[in-house]
């Protein structure tokens, strides 16, 4: 999960290695996926004053007991409270390419919610990973879109949506048409978010564990909701996803004794 800009600092960075270009653009330090069994280790060198635990800006990503993504294997059964979605048409989106995931950031004022009980979640962005980063039983899906929402008081909510190939979604074209093929972003038409959720006799079949961003700095306190049942897309659109993003996908962590729990409608 990739945070958008605005938010990067308070929560995801915006989301072997010494070698590498020791800064990214915005003096963070540089990683990638292939290395991404060493994030921990990732040294920040672009400010001298620092010292550790200060210039291992990523360290939760080793030391932190409540990552993510998981394995939704092996869960129990149980009921939480039902998920209230309300994502309007978002006028005027910001596409974008984050240097690791095809991303759409809603409009400044977007009115689109997540409830929880009686809890409501903004919705910031949505984003793609492929192949998906929760897996069941070790298995992966085609893909996974996370929906990140984050509350005035830094909150994290993700709802997460595989991906398979089947039948076409046109929705998702208007997405792969306007997210850049290199590291940028646009203004681009208006977007359904709620074009990516399973049907609604589906929504509140789910799983759903407390973990964390699954960028550097990898930090945690994150509510998860990954619905169990996947919408489809087409083969030739996963290509395009691909084209833009692949292999984009951290491994799963360690459960270290938390629960995954699965609710059904």
């Amino acid at each position: 999960m990739k945070l958008n800009l605005a938010l990067s600092m308070a929560c995801a960075a915006a989301c072997g290695l010494a070698a590498l270009p020791a800064a990214a653009a915005g003096g963070a330090p540089y990683w990638d996926y292939t290395g991404q069994d060493q994030w921990a280790g990732i040294v920040d060198t672009s400010d001298p004053s620092l010292v550790p635990p200060y210039n291992y800006p990523y360290a939760e990503c080793g030391i932190g007991q409540n990552q993510s993504p998981m394995d939704l294997d092996g869960v129990a059964q149980g009921t939480v409270n039902r998920l209230k979605w309300s994502y309007p048409k978002a006028e005027q989106p910001t596409y974008l390419n984050n240097g690791h995931a095809g991303q759409v950031t809603m409009p400044v004022g977007y009115a689109g919610t997540l409830s929880v009980g009686n809890d409501a979640y903004p919705l910031i962005q949505f984003h793609f990973h492929a192949p998906s980063e929760h897996v069941i039983n070790g298995v992966a899906h085609d893909a996974e879109v996370h929906y990140v929402h984050v509350r005035a008081d830094g909150k994290i909510a993700v709802l997460g949506v595989f991906l398979d190939v089947g039948a076409e979604n046109p929705a998702l074209d208007r997405v792969l048409n306007n997210i850049p093929q290199t590291v940028g972003s646009v203004t681009g038409p208006a977007v359904s978010p709620g074009a990516f959720l399973p049907v609604k006799d589906d929504r509140q079949s789910l799983y759903t564990y407390a973990g964390s961003v699954t960028t550097p700095p990898c930090s945690e306190g994150v509510s998860w909701y990954v619905q169990s049942q996947p919408i489809t897309l087409s083969a030739t659109q996963l290509d395009a996803l691909k084209a833009i993003y692949d292999e984009n996908a951290r491994h799963p962590q360690s459960a270290n004794g938390r629960v995954v729990t699965q609710t059904f409608p």
